[in-house]
């Protein structure tokens, strides 16, 4: 895609000010991976005894980066670690090619940062089923190393972007016992975005010290109510990388630790949202919120039944307050509900219950909460305690342009 796209106007007013995070070194270059003239590569250079915890797309066609960072992420190697992260070409679909490609671009990271290949770990997006132009990226190897900068994430955060319209970041800090604990994260993707990581890329940073293990399954644990509850457009991307580094530079332990977690779910959730407000076309953020589910499970069926309804989507760009449609929605998921149980609102506007439309319900109402940028779809089943909150936009004609001549 080489067309500027408009900034979303959905997007926040300005890239936050990210805090420098002891132990973390960034740089970009332009490589002419696909465009010239574009910060297209990114490098970062992690201290030793840095943790490292990674989720992963589960697509059944992932990409040679993803298969690679899977089979890294877990070693208990405590040497410098890097991350090297190119856009523009996603190395997915190209066989032995792909492998290859990962390959020499790892191993290149390796010999000019002097550390263990096994702790090189690399990301892909772009067009699928082409070639990755690997010497364009090693040739720029040099520059970045030289460049290598603990201010330099925000150039970062541009150099991963692909139809995104803003760059992506967040931060928190938190003190633990008397000490500042800081985390900070970058992330790209607008469309391809479904549950399973969705074309994601984010990679997140903390000065906190942490056992592997554990970093792992507290990020497992708030992907699912993170970055797997939002969807643009049904599509999981075969790229789909979220890596968290821990270096451990305050000296604070937060294994277990309840203030932290806190604070990366915040982080977490922050960089997700700014995914779906990046949504290709979107004009309106849409939380849904399903509770009284049988279950859980069976919420967040609904809830994504809702969330990826083409019907639903365009009402809402339409400025349609069309709330049969979610009665469709959920009607299809195939999840338990029962029609005269069932309770729909546009907000806090109370629109049909126990199987028919509210009395005290006016279509007007509808249509004035529908002109909002920022829309709440609240379902409440009637059958037990389950609940799920998901994240989605709209769907416009913007998109459809977009994704059109994506490869042209």
């Amino acid at each position: 895609m080489g067309k500027a796209l408009a900034v979303s106007p959905l997007a926040p007013t300005a890239f936050p000010d990210l805090p420098v995070i002891g132990g973390v070194e960034f740089a970009a270059a332009q490589a002419g991976v696909r465009y010239a003239g574009r910060t297209d590569v990114m490098l970062v250079r992690l201290a030793a005894g840095t943790a490292m915890a990674g989720v992963f797309t589960r697509s059944a066609t992932r990409s040679a980066a993803v298969l690679d960072c899977q089979e890294k992420i877990g070693h208990k190697d405590s040497g410098p670690a890097a991350i090297i992260v190119n856009s523009g070409n996603s190395n997915a679909f190209t066989g032995r090619n792909g492998v290859e490609s990962t390959h020499a671009v790892t191993s290149a990271v390796a010999q000019t940062l002097e550390i263990e290949e096994n702790r090189v770990f690399s990301s892909s997006t772009g067009v699928i089923g082409e070639p990755l132009p690997h010497a364009r990226i090693t040739a720029k190897l040099d520059e970045l190393k030289a460049n290598l900068n603990p201010n330099g994430i925000a150039e970062a955060a541009r150099a991963i972007m692909t139809t995104d319209t803003f760059p992506k970041g967040a931060t928190a800090t938190i003190e633990i016992d008397g000490k500042p604990v800081k985390i900070a994260g970058i992330a790209k993707g607008s469309g391809m975005i479904a549950p399973d990581m969705a074309t994601m890329l984010v990679y997140i940073f903390t000065d906190a010290q942490a056992d592997q293990a554990k970093l792992q399954k507290m990020l497992s644990k708030l992907t699912d109510v993170t970055f797997n509850a939002i969807t643009v457009d049904s599509d999981t991307s075969t790229s789909d990388t979220l890596l968290l580094a821990a270096t451990g530079a305050s000296g604070v332990n937060v294994d277990g630790n309840a203030a932290f977690e806190a604070a990366l779910h915040e982080v977490m959730l922050d960089l997700a949202h700014q995914v779906v407000r990046d949504g290709e076309g979107a004009t309106k953020f849409v939380e849904v919120n399903v509770t009284g589910a049988a279950s859980d499970s069976d919420a967040r069926v609904h809830a994504m039944a809702i969330a990826n309804s083409p019907l639903i989507k365009t009402a809402i760009a339409g400025e349609d307050p069309n709330w049969g449609r979610v009665v469709m929605a959920i009607g299809k998921s195939g999840a338990a509900a029962d029609r005269d149980l069932l309770t729909i609102r546009f907000g806090d506007i109370l629109v049909a219950e126990k199987g028919w439309v509210s009395p005290t319900y006016k279509e007007q109402l509808g249509a004035d909460y529908m002109k909002g940028q920022y829309l709440a779809i609240n379902v409440d089943l009637g059958l037990g305690v389950g609940k799920s909150t998901v994240w989605t936009c709209d769907l416009t004609h913007g998109y459809i342009s977009i994704n059109a001549d994506y490869r042209s």
